[in-house]
């Protein structure tokens, strides 16, 4: 096989790995010197000429002339009847450049070039994917379903590379079907072993932000800052806005004409409830903002321990807390402090706070109706044994036992 012949019998890996073919020569090189140092113990008197125009590549050997059976060492020294064989008029002292042929290095190494080829085009394949994948790290991607498994779904580019979508990076009403688009940022690339994993998420909070971004045209044209983003993802999230145009509201430019513009990121993130609020550097403002829709009629914070105490009528109670608490956990997340509710007794009202009752009912279920915006006696006695028991993750047996620890409260 003449050297042209190896390289393109080689030819398949640059249209199979979408390698250009000067790099595929500057690898072939790599191989071939590889080769000459397993055959010759060194390449250190070879030189290699590539042509990657023509597709081919010669190998010469230089090696000093020295009288017929003084030659001590044949890897740098060649006998003059040797030399003039080559060309005639070779003296000693000279030295001669030889061309080597494939079949001077031997069948079986040059299959291994070919292997070791295959190794080397595939280490710099992984090479270039690890740092083409690393340079978009917090950027939106799609990619097509491939493989479902219970805990990661494997999806496809179109390019053909590799992206897991794990578990518990998907938001939990996500369902997919193989040939599915899924969109989502690449949040990671991960070297295992050689081979760079392409890790992708959608419940990260930049996925949301990122949406925004295309979403809203007054964001990327920095009209609009996307101050920060808190999630639970697929369930609620809560962000805060600021604009730099007194001409733009930038709730309503974010949220659109009746949500027109929100309404694709809601769908995107399988309807998670999103709010969007006014960012402001007063706190205590907003705390407030932060608790909507909740009314709050007072905050009382501190700075230094990051803690808030929100005082809001016995009404208002519930909004600010939220289904499952996911409300004021957002509220707290977004503002950065630890926000406890306290509600506003109105003075004519006999109602009784729960944490009163604490002698008598466990701590821990006083917890339980308080996730819910049950904090008084009476807040729990206006709602059924059955409503209780959908709200709450407590026992029949529990609710009929606090409901007849308050009912003797107020026949008292």
């Amino acid at each position: 096989m003449e050297n042209s012949g190896l390289v393109e019998s080689f030819s398949e890996f640059q249209e199979l790995k979408y390698i250009d073919r000067v790099t595929l020569m500057a690898i072939l090189e790599d191989v071939f010197r590889n080769a000459l140092k397993k055959k010759y113990g060194d390449d250190d008197n070879f030189d290699i000429i590539i042509n990657p125009d023509k597709g081919d590549f010669q190998v010469f050997r230089s090696r000093v002339v020295v009288n017929d059976g003084e030659v001590e060492d044949d890897k740098y020294e060649i006998s003059l009847s040797e030399a003039r064989k080559i060309e005639s008029d070779f003296e000693v002292g000279e030295e001669v450049s030889e061309e080597v042929k494939l079949e001077d290095i031997g069948r079986r190494a040059v299959l291994a070039l070919r292997q070791y080829l295959n190794s080397k085009v595939t280490e710099h394949d992984n090479a270039t994917l690890y740092k083409q994948f690393k340079e978009v790290i917090g950027e939106i991607y799609a990619a097509e379903v491939h493989h479902i498994r219970p805990k990661v779904v494997i999806l496809m580019d179109d390019e053909g590379n590799e992206i897991v979508l794990p578990k518990e990076k998907q938001i939990p009403s996500d369902f997919f079907r193989k040939g599915d688009t899924v969109k989502g940022i690449i949040e990671a690339v991960e070297l295992k072993g050689a081979k760079p994993q392409i890790i992708m998420s959608r419940t990260s909070n930049r996925f949301l932000e990122r949406l925004l971004e295309q979403e809203i045209p007054e964001i990327g044209e920095d009209k609009i800052q996307v101050k920060k983003v808190v999630r639970i993802p697929g369930e609620k999230a809560k962000i805060a806005v600021e604009g730099s145009d007194d001409r733009i509201d930038p709730v309503g430019a974010c949220v659109g004409m009746k949500g027109s513009r929100i309404h694709g990121i809601v769908r995107e993130l399988g309807n998670e409830n999103i709010d969007v609020i006014h960012y402001t550097t007063n706190t205590d403002l907003f705390i407030k903002r932060a608790l909507a829709p909740a009314k709050v009629n007072k905050v009382v914070f501190d700075e230094e321990t990051k803690k808030a105490n929100v005082y809001l009528d016995t009404e208002e109670v519930s909004r600010a807390i939220g289904k499952g608490g996911q409300n004021i956990k957002l509220a707290g997340m977004l503002t950065g402090f630890d926000i406890d509710v306290m509600r506003e007794l109105n003075p004519e009202d006999d109602d009784v706070e729960l944490r009163e009752f604490s002698d008598e009912i466990d701590v821990w279920v006083i917890e339980e109706f308080a996730k819910i915006g049950l904090d008084t006696a009476k807040s729990v006695l206006n709602l059924s044994v059955e409503e209780l028991i959908k709200r709450t993750d407590l026992e029949e047996e529990t609710i009929q036992e606090v409901l007849r620890i308050l009912k003797e409260e107020f026949e008292d």
